[in-house]
């Protein structure tokens, strides 16, 4: 195998609350899912150890190979294994500084494709390298429904069925994580939806959506909000179609409004009317959808071939 695919799923912080902070860092918990949105990465192979990596969309080719995460995974990934290294191609279809996790898809994506590319299957070695990327790396390597804590090295993952579906309203303007963080520790603002995660996990998990809907909360919003107005307004204009619940994801900028059907969110895009860039966004779980995206249209299924033989 000299070439791979992957497609890097964006991911959406359904709750998002800061319980603490040790050694430097914030302490989170939070109800994280993917969502059909993804960057596609692909990866051909190398004769040395050096990478290389082309950025095409979103105006991702103004990031400096230097500060480039899906780059650093490369050779992180071929210095730890003693593997050569990959030609790199990320064509961006998440958008940056919206909370999406764009960067973090980004580098699980090269560190899943160099793996498939070397025949490395060390799960264990290839999550540390995760997390010295970044705290949502870990995570979406896998993706799907988890809940994520602690910097977001401890994920466990959730067996729960279902779509969720959202009216994604995205602001013009994106939101600094770091200083969004400052601003957080500047002026501390806990929002009064106590155990926030835990309660939306149960809800999710016995499917009563209008229930989740109420526990959807992220603590730093008031200071995206103060530090972005525009995300404040998303919020507002997201409230105005009534939805089951509203949560910007991340830190922004972002903002989701949970409907319960596809319809529904369809409805609220087309009568949308405000500034920001208006998509519907549903989850997945990304093993499976990866196995049927892939599928080779000339080869027919089981199904098909006994449909075949009947006729």
């Amino acid at each position: 195998m000299n070439t791979v695919k992957i497609k890097a799923y964006a991911k959406i912080n359904l709750t998002l609350e800061i319980v603490g902070s040790k050694g430097g860092f914030h302490l989170l918990d939070s109800l994280v899912a993917s969502v059909d949105l993804f960057d596609l990465i692909v990866l051909k192979k190398r004769k040395d150890g050096l990478s290389s990596i082309t950025m095409r969309g979103l105006n991702s080719e103004t990031i400096p190979p230097e500060k480039n995460n899906a780059l650093k995974a490369a050779e992180l990934f071929s210095q730890k294994f003693g593997v050569n290294g990959a030609d790199i191609t990320v064509y961006k279809n998440i958008p940056m500084g919206a909370g999406l996790g764009g960067s973090s898809a980004d580098a699980s994506g090269v560190l899943n494709g160099m793996a498939r590319l070397y025949g490395i299957t060390d799960e264990r070695e290839i999550d540390a390298l995760a997390d010295e990327l970044g705290s949502d790396t870990k995570y979406m390597r896998k993706g799907g429904f988890a809940r994520m804590r602690g910097r977001g090295d401890c994920v466990t993952p959730l067996a729960i069925g279902g779509t969720l579906y959202f009216l994604a309203l995205l602001p013009r303007t994106s939101v600094d994580t770091g200083a969004c963080y400052k601003e957080y520790d500047a002026s501390p603002t806990k929002t009064d939806k106590e155990n926030a995660t835990e309660k939306a996990i149960e809800a999710l998990g016995t499917k009563t959506l209008g229930e989740m809907g109420r526990y959807l909360t992220n603590d730093l919003f008031p200071p995206a909000a103060r530090l972005n107005s525009e995300v404040e307004k998303a919020y507002a204009e997201a409230l105005s179609f009534s939805p089951l619940g509203v949560v910007m994801t991340g830190s922004g900028s972002c903002v989701l409004a949970l409907f319960e059907t596809r319809e529904l969110c369809e409805w609220a895009k087309s009568r949308y009317k405000g500034k920001c860039r208006a998509f519907v966004l549903k989850t997945v779980l990304p093993d499976v959808q990866e196995k049927r995206t892939w599928r080779n249209p000339f080869v027919l299924s089981a199904e098909e071939l006994e449909r075949a033989e009947e006729e």
